[in-house]
């Protein structure tokens, strides 16, 4: 997807418990209130990245962030504002326990499989907790000051799930020139790759684009979608051609709900 329109976003609101005060670049309007929950107009769910909290208050964070999106109706949009990690900031995860890692992993995953759509917004060094989330986001937008770092420690890249996705969407042979080596990626580079979408000096206007855009198509039938692009990187013809019917029985049944009925009194063909 590509947004190259000038539509309007709401203004933010606040964010959820474990995200860092969320202050909006533009005044609130009384067109555009902000409310509590870190939503605004009924549109966005907007989680503010703090890097420098501890594991269990980012988990915390993501999972509060899936928890407003998953109460909100179709239509909602999960905006993520990835921060810029200190300069020389590789070392991840820190001085936490297998069982930390694995709620993260799973915090990370329930985010990646919602409903609604995802926007990751990222600017200078990304690394860490806020690359694994611009890996799972659905669209990326980046300053041409972004560099994707890669979480290393003691000249090891960290071995958490980021390796899983970055092989996934980049394939092996490349994949493997960022984790074995532990390459940094540009901005440019990393637009070239694919890990992001678009690449702009106003990324505030195009989140603002993306997110109405993308609101428009934000809801479970999208997610299905989604999911089947996972899938079909794993799966066999075979294997996956169940998943498909299904999910071509749902379309056609939601097809024939809405397509309107003959009139009271007119014959049917």
């Amino acid at each position: 997807m590509r947004t190259h329109d000038r539509l309007p976003l709401p203004a933010e609101g606040e964010p959820a418990d474990g995200t860092t005060k969320d202050t909006p670049d533009t005044p609130d309007t009384p067109d555009t209130p902000a409310t509590p929950d870190g939503t605004s107009d009924g549109l966005c769910t907007t989680l503010r990245l703090d890097a420098g909290q501890p594991l269990p208050d980012l988990t915390a964070a993501v999972t509060a962030a899936c928890d407003r999106a998953e109460e909100r109706a179709d239509r909602s949009v999960v905006l993520l504002r990835l921060p810029d990690a200190p300069a020389g900031a590789r070392s991840w995860p820190g001085p936490v326990d297998i069982q930390q890692i694995n709620r993260w992993e799973r915090a990370v995953r329930r985010l990646e499989r919602l409903p609604a759509m995802s926007i990751a917004v990222a600017s200078g060094a990304c690394g860490g907790p806020a690359l694994d989330l611009l890996l799972v986001s659905d669209y990326r937008i980046g300053a041409p000051d972004l560099r994707l770092l890669a979480p290393v420690n003691d000249g090891h890249f960290w071995p958490g799930m980021a390796v899983y996705r970055i092989s996934r969407q980049l394939g092996a042979a490349r994949a493997r020139q960022i984790v074995l080596w532990g390459d940094d990626i540009d901005a440019g580079r990393a637009r070239d790759l694919g890990l992001i979408d678009q690449l702009t000096h106003d990324t505030e206007e195009a989140a603002h684009t993306a997110a109405v855009l993308m609101g428009r198509i934000s809801d479970r039938e999208l997610a299905i979608r989604r999911q089947l692009l996972l899938e079909a990187q794993s799966l066999e013809f075979d294997e996956a051609l169940g998943p498909h019917l299904a999910a071509c029985d749902r379309e056609l049944r939601r097809l024939a709900a809405a397509e309107p009925g003959p009139a009271a009194g007119e014959p049917h063909e």
